[in-house]
């Protein structure tokens, strides 16, 4: 049975979509276009025929709750994705967002405005913050309860001042997404 290899990513809006579609093609992957939506609009299972369909690893899956406390539609879904026999989670990329410290996660480490690592937190803005490994967002409530090998933090997706914008060519998000590859051993398959 062939398993898609798949990266999760907690943001849903049309950066994100722009950004992954971007380093999707630069890296020969796929992103899921139709998985965009702030909040996310399609179900899980939904997502999962999409995944299957596609040709080429890895497939990035965008996933967003807009603002909606508590488990929403994108954390909903993802449960679904992570959870399916036939998809293997690589990591997991949690974008961080205004929510003033109502829902948030642990990650692994994150990415900066900067490009620099770090063992804490970072804001929307993509500035280290002071809490250790963790990282608040609109849609990361659910990636505690998942079996998630690594998980990246990092600012908003194709924004963060403008370090991350397109014309730049996303490095915040292409390095977050080098980081889940090499340490997932895709690159040795």
């Amino acid at each position: 049975m062939m398993r898609r290899r798949v990266i999760l990513v907690t943001d849903g809006d049309e950066y994100a979509q722009r950004t992954l579609e971007h380093i999707a093609r630069k890296m020969g992957g796929r992103c899921i276009s139709q998985s965009q939506g702030n909040p996310t609009h399609l179900s899980g299972m939904q997502m999962v025929q999409y995944i299957l369909q596609t040709p080429y690893d890895p497939v990035f899956v965008m996933f967003d709750d807009c603002g909606f406390i508590g488990e929403g539609p994108g954390e909903r879904a993802m449960k679904v994705v992570a959870t399916h026999k036939q998809i293997e989670v690589l990591g997991a990329i949690a974008v961080a967002s205004n929510t003033h410290q109502n829902e948030w996660t642990r990650v692994d480490v994150s990415v900066d405005r900067f490009g620099m690592l770090t063992g804490s937190g970072v804001d929307k803005n993509g500035i280290e913050e002071f809490e250790s490994n963790r990282i608040n967002g609109d849609t990361v409530y659910s990636l505690d309860q998942l079996n998630i090998p690594i998980i990246v933090g990092i600012g908003d997706i194709g924004k963060m001042g403008r370090y991350d914008d397109l014309e730049a060519g996303c490095p915040i998000t292409e390095q977050a997404v080098q980081i889940i590859l090499e340490r997932s051993g895709f690159y040795d398959i």
